[in-house]
């Protein structure tokens, strides 16, 4: 018996659940890209200021989550350094320091720091 929610495997959960978070990214600065139950938050960063964006726009995520009582697992939550020039500054999340990724896996496709195909390949996803 399900006493709140909705049920996992559900025709209507995806859909209720878009709907529920539909709004988490309006009011941040930095672009967000959602699918399903994952969200990506992303921007160029060239400097402090840029870096204090992108930490605001985490904590504007932050307050989203607090004040619907769904908490992002920031255990779960990590950051990626792109580019050769990056400053890799650190970011949080509940006062908790984002663990940095050098790769990730999404939707089946290795996405590396260095944008290289390669390890694609070798990890016999190709």
């Amino acid at each position: 018996m399900v006493t709140s929610g909705v049920p996992q495997g559900s025709v209507l959960g995806p859909v209720l659940f878009l709907i529920f978070i539909n709004d988490l990214d309006s009011h941040l600065v930095t672009s967000l890209l959602k699918f399903a139950d994952d969200s990506k938050l992303f921007s160029k960063v060239n400097n402090d200021s840029d870096r204090d964006v992108i930490q605001q726009d985490l904590h504007s995520l932050v307050e989203w989550s607090d004040l619907w009582q769904m908490a992002f697992n920031t255990e779960k939550c990590k950051m990626m350094h792109l580019g050769k020039q990056n400053k890799k500054f650190d970011y949080y999340m509940n006062n908790q320091k984002l663990d940095v990724g050098n790769e990730e896996k999404d939707i089946g496709v290795l996405i590396t720091d260095d944008l290289n195909p390669s390890t694609q390949c070798h990890s016999g996803l190709c």
